[in-house]
């Protein structure tokens, strides 16, 4: 067994570990921003929003381009600092209260593109050493073909540099880096997006087998449906910064309660089999800097109420771990 792994299972068997391993409440992030007119403006990116994800499990984010998603896991890293009254615990302990060295070690992100996260001008084995040296732990020699080993690259590729590889090799080194210092949180920023459709189903299936392997925790970002159905077993819905529903990935694909979840998914293949009425989304995202009163979808809800153009929606539980902000779910 090698040193990463053991060192992963003593600290699961540990039995005062929680269950939680992240607790996100009343999480908001704004930018100031200039207007057309010149005045100063708010941007509004993560509206108030609260969730919690339990050790070794995958829980994902999804939502259209815009809508706050990468812009939450960039705060829960500290990468931006997040708006007062907002509380990001991690294993019980506030984010604030650590150094930005000591919560490396303990979550860490895969970037979208793997390209323009790699230095060009270094090779795999000065990129995957870089950690190392940063917090002065030995053995990074020996570590690192180990990781190579961990994510399927032969140890003779480190002399190599991020050009000779394929996109999907450059991802697996991307993900090699992030597991050097052994985190228990992975915050997945879309990470295979960018990657051909054959070489997406052969990262997924990586990062299945590692959190397996390594007991892993998953924020996984996306707005592939697909990819999100397979991959995780929690998945929460968001629209213009605002969480619309959350659930278990069954409970969400099978009992859809919310008009913009149904839309997103009405635009993939029923995992049933079933054939899903295809919803059209008519519009475009408001912008974050002037969100509509009321429910922030109603603007292109096909199911809309009047109240709705008024009230914004409690976020409520209507089922077993099942919660959505819709008045349609109170009528």
């Amino acid at each position: 067994m090698s040193h990463i792994e053991t060192s992963r299972l003593d600290s699961v068997s540990n039995p005062s570990s929680s269950d939680t391993i992240l607790d996100v409440s009343h999480l908001t992030k704004t930018f100031q921003i200039k207007q057309p007119n010149g005045k100063k403006g708010v941007l509004t990116a993560v509206d108030d929003v609260s969730f919690s994800i339990k050790r070794g499990e995958t829980f994902s984010l999804v939502g259209e381009s815009g809508c706050g998603k990468s812009t939450l896991g960039k705060t829960l890293l500290g990468l931006y600092p997040a708006d007062p009254g907002s509380t990001i615990l991690f294993n019980g302990e506030d984010i604030t209260k650590l150094s930005k060295k000591e919560f490396a070690k303990k979550a860490q992100l895969i970037f979208q593109d793997p390209s323009a996260c790699l230095n060009p001008r270094r090779t795999l084995k000065q990129i995957l050493l870089e950690p190392f040296k940063i917090h002065k732990i030995a053995n990074g020699e020996s570590k690192i073909i180990e990781l190579m080993e961990m994510v399927g690259l032969p140890s003779r590729f480190l002399g190599r540099y991020p050009h000779e590889l394929s996109g999907g090799q450059k991802q697996r080194v991307g993900i090699a880096r992030a597991l050097a210092l052994e985190p228990e949180l992975l915050i997945c920023d879309e990470p295979v997006s960018a990657l051909d459709v054959s070489i997406q189903a052969q990262v997924i299936n990586l990062l299945e087998d590692l959190q397996k392997q390594l007991n892993l925790t998953y924020l996984f970002i996306s707005h592939d449906l697909s990819v999100v159905h397979h991959i995780s077993d929690r998945v929460a819905v968001m629209y213009l910064g605002k969480m619309v529903e959350l659930a278990s990935r069954d409970e969400l694909y099978g009992n859809t309660q919310h008009p913009y979840t149904k839309a997103l998914l009405s635009s993939i293949p029923d995992p049933n089999g079933d054939v899903r009425e295809k919803i059209i989304l008519t519009g475009d995202v408001p912008s974050p800097s002037n969100p509509p009163a009321g429910c922030r979808f109603h603007t292109r809800c096909h199911s809309g109420m009047e109240q709705c153009k008024t009230v914004a929606p409690a976020f409520i539980q209507t089922g077993s771990n099942h919660f959505v902000a819709c008045h349609l779910t109170t009528k």
